[in-house]
């Protein structure tokens, strides 16, 4: 691969506590959509979309590792009941600080097709839907409880979104945004979609990555074998290696409206086992 530009990150990168791995997630160096690793890789290579499982609920480093500066804390999740299609043990990996939640709902359990919405909660605890449903691509193979690099599977549980970037220039998010020509990407995906713009606008979702880094880091907390690369990116028109992708307005749209003082979440999953 050919010496890339250096990268402008238009925000100033957040300080990370601890001592983490190696983790991954690009379009050319990421695990989990990626074409130089096709095991971890984020979705390119084959079908854009990522590669990672983590202790499911768990946003940010596995359990025993420093916490995250800034990240909230899980919490009993007993203000997200307003949260249509959430059941209790999903509730209470939500952490009690988030104030935001990106919610992906896959229609089966080996579907690579869902919908998602975006969720507030509002000063009196209250949550609301601000944005969606908007139609979205898994896994190929669908959701899984215990992702593992090369499986196929979108990872089922509640991660921390605080990191973006993309191929394009920062669309106006409040996030870090980390501008870089490696997330370009080339090839066609599962159903011989083009995959060229996938990654023009990239949300890094926290599975088995460090938090406060760009999307592109690839320092891994899990290790390899958990998989990697777990973004959210400009849908593609097929199903994903692990990723979820969102229509490339409605990405620029979600970039729009997350504000990372809410520590805005992901909770996503099949129906059945989001509403467990």
């Amino acid at each position: 691969m050919s010496a890339s530009p250096a990268r402008a990150r238009t925000r100033p990168q957040r300080p990370v506590r601890g001592v983490l791995a190696t983790l991954c997630c690009t379009a050319l160096l990421v695990g989990g959509c990626s074409r130089a690793d096709p095991t971890d890789a984020p979705g390119a290579g084959g079908a854009g979309g990522g590669e990672d499982t983590a202790s499911v609920g768990r946003p940010g480093p596995p359990a025993g590792s420093p916490p995250i500066e800034g990240r909230p804390e899980p919490g009993t999740g007993g203000e997200t009941a307003a949260i249509a299609g959430l059941g209790s043990l999903t509730r209470a990996r939500v952490p009690s600080g988030a104030r935001q939640a990106l919610v992906v709902t896959g229609t089966g359990r080996d579907s690579s097709a869902g919908t998602a919405a975006l969720h507030q909660r509002d000063a009196e605890g209250t949550w609301r839907t601000v944005a969606g449903p908007w139609p979205a691509h898994n896994a190929l193979r669908g959701w899984t409880d215990d992702h593992r690099a090369g499986d196929l599977r979108t990872p089922i549980g509640v991660f921390g979104l605080g990191d973006a970037g993309g191929l394009l220039p920062d669309p106006g998010t409040e996030l870090p945004y980390d501008r870089d020509d490696r997330f370009g990407d080339s090839g066609t995906g599962f159903l011989d979609e083009p995959l060229a713009g996938s990654f023009d606008y990239v949300l890094a979702i926290d599975y088995n990555r460090v938090p406060g880094t760009s999307p592109l880091d690839k320092t891994r907390p899990l290790g390899l074998d958990k998989g990697s690369g777990i973004w959210l990116h400009v849908d593609h028109g097929g199903p994903t290696k692990g990723c979820v992708s969102l229509p490339r307005g409605r990405m620029r749209e979600l970039l729009r409206r997350l504000d990372p003082a809410a520590h805005p979440v992901v909770v996503m999953g099949d129906a059945a086992s989001l509403r467990r």
